[in-house]
């Protein structure tokens, strides 16, 4: 149900970024029936918004060296982007990242099609869309949202409610205003000039 890489590579980042300080703890992996949360103890050293185009940041730097050298890990700060585009290629419902007290959580979902989300994993799948595309180089557009959510392309009127609304939202900006309503591309609100 999920893609093997990023089961990978949010275990391997469970296990470098967790804080030994915290006794009585550890990483943990959480399987229910539509979604898998793995945790590891430690608030997480960057904003949970910012995980996909930071760049890393360990406290167990002895410790990703040596995953690295057993090719677990790439040591590259590249996990989160290669989580976001697997799971956009299984067309999952974007990753969550969260930031209980105390601890760092990350969560995959089970398939679910555009129409059997809601606005909010529509708006964070839109997000992590529009992250994933800047650190890749390449523009968000409807067409490219589409494609993410499997949307025909008779009904880009219903992801352009999605690109709307992200913005309203402030989770995107428009990089090219002057462009009309079809040309359009996005960028996400941290990467506006």
């Amino acid at each position: 149900m999920f893609p093997p890489v990023a089961i990978r590579e949010l275990v391997a980042n469970a296990l470098i970024h967790q804080d030994f300080t915290v006794t009585g703890a550890g990483p943990m992996i959480e399987i229910f029936d539509r979604r898998l949360e793995i945790s590891n103890p430690g608030e997480p050293l960057v904003d949970t918004r910012r995980f996909l185009d930071t760049q890393p940041r360990s406290r167990n730097e002895k410790l990703a060296s040596l995953m690295r050298r057993l090719n677990i890990c790439e040591e590259r700060g590249t996990g989160i982007d290669k989580v976001v585009a697997a799971v956009e290629l299984f067309g999952l419902p974007a990753p969550v990242f969260e930031r209980p007290p105390g601890f760092t959580r990350a969560m995959l979902f089970a398939h679910k099609a555009f129409g059997e989300m809601d606005r909010q994993e529509r708006l964070h799948a839109c997000y992590m869309h529009a992250c994933l595309r800047y650190v890749t180089q390449e523009p968000v557009t409807n067409a490219s949202l589409r494609a993410r959510f499997g949307v025909a392309d008779r009904n880009a009127s219903t992801v352009s409610r999605v690109l709307a609304d992200a913005v309203g939202e402030g989770l995107i900006v428009v990089s090219n205003p002057a462009a009309g309503l079809r040309s359009r591309q996005y960028l996400p609100f941290w990467a506006q000039a």
